[in-house]
């Protein structure tokens, strides 16, 4: 990252809509992949019920256990062992339509760091994002939804540290009634939300969901 990029991004966090609003526009409809191809033999895995967050474990011992948040920085990279994740990180902000970017889809193995949270270990909720496919096969956040209560989520950070995240909850909501509010709403602690597309598939429309995965920070590295 050039000088020049981080000061423009430092003029962007100022800048910074507050969470209410920014939930309100992802409400209308959150894509990734709005044109994922969806056409293989076996489709991105869907969250069990049983991954759903346990309200009684969100304000139990993952919180109580949360590590001090750290200062802003930006994230380089990301990485989900159980599930075969290590990918470099770009920023991405709200399109001109309103809808959260993503990182180019010719890539595969590229995440993004969505510019209007916080940045991963800061307080509050930051939200890491990436295609569930492209047009020649399963992408960086395939298999998302087969992530389960208890797995780490790594992301190395542009200071030096690596926020360790512990996943509590994997869910997949419908596009048009996508709970924005519960999604994002800060809860005092360091969080991380990592979105995907999921659900049905459609040629016409694509994706009819977004699998998200909740994760709180335990650990710096």
């Amino acid at each position: 990252m050039y000088e020049s990029e981080l000061a423009e991004e430092e003029e962007r966090r100022k800048k910074r809509a507050p969470w209410g609003v920014i939930a309100l526009v992802l409400l209308t409809g959150l894509a990734l992949v709005r044109n994922g191809s969806g056409e293989f033999d076996v489709g991105p895995p869907q969250p069990a019920s049983a991954a759903a967050p346990d309200n009684s474990q969100v304000r139990g011992s993952v919180f109580a256990d949360a590590v001090q948040p750290l200062p802003y920085a930006l994230p380089e990279r990301v990485r989900i062992p159980s599930i075969q994740v290590d990918a470099p990180m770009i920023l991405v902000g709200l399109d001109a339509d309103g809808w959260v970017g993503a990182p180019p889809p010719e890539d595969p193995n590229l995440a993004g760091w969505f510019t209007g949270s916080v940045s991963p270990g800061e307080k509050g909720t930051a939200v890491v994002v990436g295609h569930v496919d492209n047009s020649q096969g399963p992408a960086v956040f395939y298999s998302l939804g087969a992530l389960s209560p208890g797995n780490r989520v790594e992301i190395s950070r542009q200071d030096g540290k690596t926020a360790v995240f512990q996943i509590y909850g994997v869910e997949v909501f419908e596009k048009n009634n996508f709970p924005g509010d519960r999604v994002y709403a800060s809860k005092g602690t360091a969080e991380l939300r990592v979105i995907t597309c999921g659900g049905g598939f459609s040629k016409q429309n694509g994706y009819d969901g977004n699998v998200v995965a909740f994760a709180s920070l335990v650990e710096v590295r």
